[in-house]
């Protein structure tokens, strides 16, 4: 089978007769939950954010819970679209979110496992949320209409009837392995504490060390973020896992070296090896603060994915990968590595638009420097 494949690959053009092809040992191996798929939805921001927030919860009290996505999901988009209707349209109403969405949400609305609130019907196995979304922007688009000439109080009602239909509607209170909670007290209980969370990222056209709002089309809610130096920014993530704690990432996943088939995300020095690199080591570029900063505003870099950084792992070069949890599910006709993704750092640092973490997860210089 070994040869079967090889032979594809050189017949393919992906592995030259010199070839190293990957070999990858893991480094750093975090505790998370199994890979799942956000369906079709995008969703992203929350299946993202809620594994991240599972690896904390096993991190902090020892527990394994399935936390429920779609609980943030529906007490997010009320939010959306009050955005949307009362700035008249001129905001994005989309499925897209960022970590904070999640947080805000938990602060607000609490945690509830997805064993309480699925968001799918009985008869529903997978999450499709085309009719849905169609539904609700053709309502918020109305409402900015405002055929009546006197937008009525009753919009917001409207909102909520078509989110309990499709997700269903928010519970008060349940019971969890013998015990009740409401999903507040559940989030007490699981010791998540949305303020002891921060953003952090590396722009050039900000301020080091000050919080700003990245003017990004999912940055609905106006979520603010720490500026830091390049090199420190990479430098906190590393610092993050080597002390046990994974990070929530949203980055650029449009470009055809991120790879969910291979399971491969790298940045080449030439066009020629954008393949090459698919199923081989190659030389990659040395990306500079500079360069990240003009692929950002010329849009090459963009607000594309949220995923969840679980660990590291090196290829038999010892080049470090990052191990990216994706929530494009297992399908092994789809995507490599179990739903996997090794992310080099030339890609971190070019593509990365921020991470998400525990504030005790940074090195202790950037969190006097962030006087945190």
């Amino acid at each position: 089978m070994k040869k079967i494949y090889l032979g594809l690959l050189f017949a393919s053009g992906l592995l030259s007769i010199n070839a190293q092809n990957y070999e990858f040992q893991s480094v750093i191996e975090l505790e998370s939950t199994p890979v799942i798929s956000q369906g079709k939805t995008g969703t992203c921001w929350s299946f993202s954010t809620s594994s991240f927030l599972e690896s904390e919860i096993t991190r902090l009290t020892g527990k394994k819970v399935d936390l429920s996505e779609m609980y943030q999901v529906r007490n997010t988009y009320p939010k959306k679209a009050e955005n949307y209707v009362m700035r008249q349209g001129k905001a994005q109403f989309s499925e897209g979110g960022l970590s904070h969405d999640v947080l805000n949400s938990a602060a607000e609305y609490g945690l509830v496992p997805v064993s309480v609130y699925t968001g799918l019907s009985e008869e529903e196995k997978t999450h499709n949320h085309a009719e849905m979304v169609a539904v609700l922007e053709a309502m918020v688009k109305t409402y900015v209409e405002n055929p009546g000439k006197k937008l009525s109080p009753k919009w917001k009602m409207a909102i909520e009837s078509i989110l309990n239909t499709y997700l269903g509607e928010n519970p008060t209170e349940f019971t969890f392995e013998g015990k009740k909670y409401s999903p507040k007290s559940f989030m007490e209980a699981m010791k998540i504490q949305p303020e002891n969370y921060v953003t952090i990222t590396s722009f050039t056209h900000e301020p080091n060390y000050n919080s700003f709002v990245l003017n990004i089309p999912d940055n609905f809610s106006n979520g603010s973020m720490y500026n830091l130096p390049l090199d420190e920014f990479i430098a906190n993530i590393d610092n993050a896992l080597a002390n046990g704690y994974s990070l929530a990432l949203d980055c650029d996943v449009s470009e055809a070296t991120f790879s969910a088939k291979y399971g491969i995300a790298f940045v080449p020095q030439t066009e020629e090896d954008e393949k090459t690199g698919l199923a081989e080591i190659i030389t990659e570029m040395n990306v500079t603060p500079a360069y990240r900063q003009a692929e950002f505003e010329n849009f090459t870099t963009t607000d594309d994915h949220l995923m969840h950084i679980v660990g590291t792992v090196k290829d038999q070069k010892g080049n470090v990968y990052y191990k990216i949890k994706n929530s494009w599910g297992t399908d092994e006709k789809r995507v490599a590595n179990g739903g996997y993704v090794y992310m080099s750092v030339p890609y971190m640092r070019l593509k990365a638009i921020s991470v998400l973490v525990h504030k005790d997860a940074l090195a202790k210089k950037t969190k006097k420097a962030l006087k945190l």
